[in-house]
């Protein structure tokens, strides 16, 4: 079991699926009727020609070009194509996704298996196989979006910044940001988990906080002794049933120890900053070719006056807080066996008990947030409105705008949601890390106005991947929904179309 059963038992459901959308919808639908002609464009060398509608880079376009490169020596051999750009067909350029699908299904599980060495390797095969049936990232690997493309490169990134080659990670973090922009996001959270690997983890130099505090009142300046401890060696705390840690992975805390964390968020990001300090040089050579991309990315946003390129005027970026809300409800939803169970609502019950009266603080404090958030910073897109062809016209028109109160009354689940997730990720995750996290999918969601459950994978993915969920049973019964869930979708969208009375041709039900 491994890395080519994952990439076999994803095939068994990427060809015949594609073979079928193909045969149903054999033209470009949706967005396709702006990726597709673009990448047939680039496939007849008009690398000048430019719709003014795309508001995403064109490295998936590139990346198709190299894919069907790739392809065009065989079908030219056997006479099923007679000139390059034949090759670029809807059928074909949809095959890439699905192409990438499988290679994202394999970096889940290297980053499973990486960041869990000791983890039997059936499960990661499980864990893998059930990602790769996500529904968001399931239903778009059929259709020629950049999604799937996105998370497969920010995916690689993160892999190679796990295995500390950080020349290659920024790389792919370029090649991730020309795929999609708001990768920049990513980009620097993958850069802010390599330094804390490297500053927390992976500690370089020997002293203790204590003396380089004192060394600080004696001398007016930090005197390091022969090397600096990172955290687990400036205050050493005992666990309740330890901690394990090894060269590939972030710590790993026991269930019975999640109470008491080994130091509060404060003392972590001192620890960081101190054996930064000492470190500078060796994370600025490391991570130099991260800040070189971001200097570049800050140059491209000036140049062109908006983070997008095409439909500058309804893509603005909006102060959209309830999006937050919204993907840790999806999110916590798509883990409901972990979210929602007894043993988690009991967990952070006694947790939040046993903090008081701080936690009861914590919790107005956390309501009134998002109450102001809900009832300010939630927009309406036109797109939204307009477009009953999405899920989330319905889920906005029925549920959450389906009675002035019902936005208010799923504030406790927002907070719910959220709070479960810190709690879950603070089981296998320093906080400062998990602070990273919340801080890096709040600044790639917040400021979308549109309502696209899409643009939630990848914080979705990388929430899955640090969480610790070992219990099988619970995947198993993930990857059921999960497929209950695409068997719908994808029956809905190529056996119940309809047609609008004020536009002509098929319409189709999509995320």
């Amino acid at each position: 079991m491994g890395r080519i059963t994952v990439a076999v038992m994803v095939s068994l459901w990427v060809i015949p699926i594609s073979i079928i959308v193909n045969r149903i919808v054999p033209h470009p639908y949706m967005d396709e009727i702006f990726h597709i002609p673009q990448a047939q464009e680039y496939c007849r060398g008009n690398f000048r020609i430019w719709d003014p509608m795309i508001t995403t880079p064109p490295g998936l376009y590139h990346l198709s070009l190299a894919y069907v490169a790739s392809l065009f020596p065989g079908m030219y051999c056997v006479k099923s194509i007679s000139t390059f750009s034949h090759v670029c067909s809807t059928a074909i350029l949809r095959s890439f996704n699905g192409v990438l699908a499988v290679i994202c299904s394999i970096l889940v599980y290297e980053i499973i298996t990486h960041l869990r060495p000791a983890l039997d390797k059936r499960k990661a095969t499980l864990y893998a196989v059930v990602l790769a049936l996500y529904p968001l990232h399931w239903f778009f690997t059929f259709l020629y979006y950049t999604d799937v493309a996105s998370l497969t490169v920010v995916l690689a990134m993160y892999l190679a910044c796990l295995k500390k080659n950080y020349l290659f990670s920024a790389l792919l973090g370029a090649l991730s940001v020309v795929v999609r922009q708001t990768n920049i996001i990513w980009m620097l959270f993958v850069a802010c988990t390599g330094v804390i690997d490297i500053a927390l983890v992976h500690p370089r130099v020997n002293m203790k906080a204590d003396d380089f505090h004192e060394s600080i009142r004696n001398s007016g300046s930090p005197t390091p002794k022969k090397s600096i401890t990172g955290e687990s060696k400036l205050r050493k705390r005992k666990f309740g049933a330890g901690v394990r840690t090894d060269d590939h992975s972030t710590p790993i805390i026991s269930v019975s120890s999640t109470a008491r964390m080994s130091s509060g968020l404060v003392e972590e990001f001192q620890n960081l900053l101190l054996t930064s300090w000492y470190l500078k040089w060796e994370l600025l050579s490391s991570f130099c070719p991260f800040f070189l991309v971001l200097v570049a990315f800050g140059a491209f946003v000036h140049w062109n006056g908006s983070v997008v390129l095409g439909a500058k005027e309804a893509h603005v970026v909006s102060p959209h807080f309830a999006q937050i809300m919204y993907f840790s409800l999806i999110a916590s939803l798509a883990m409901a066996p972990w979210h929602f169970s007894l043993g988690q609502a009991s967990d952070m019950f006694w947790s939040f008990w046993e903090n008081r009266p701080f936690s009861f603080f914590q919790g107005i404090m956390a309501l009134a947030a998002v109450f102001l958030s809900v009832h300010f910073f939630s927009i309406a897109h036109p797109y939204l409105l307009a477009d009953n062809r999405h899920y989330p016209f319905y889920l906005w028109r029925k549920v959450i705008n389906g009675h002035w109160s019902m936005q208010y009354l799923l504030v406790p689940l927002y907070v719910y949601s959220w709070c479960s997730i810190f709690n879950i990720l603070g089981k296998a995750q320093r906080k400062i890390w998990v602070l990273a996290y919340f801080l890096a999918s709040a600044a790639a969601l917040i400021p979308a106005p549109l309502i696209e459950f899409r643009y939630y994978t990848i914080p979705f993915f990388l929430l899955v991947l640090h969480s610790p969920t070992d219990d099988a049973g619970s995947w198993l019964l993930m990857g059921i929904v999960y497929l209950a869930i695409n068997a719908f979708t994808m029956a809905m969208f190529l056996y119940r179309p309809f047609h609008w009375q004020h536009e002509p041709g098929i319409q189709r039900f999509i995320w």
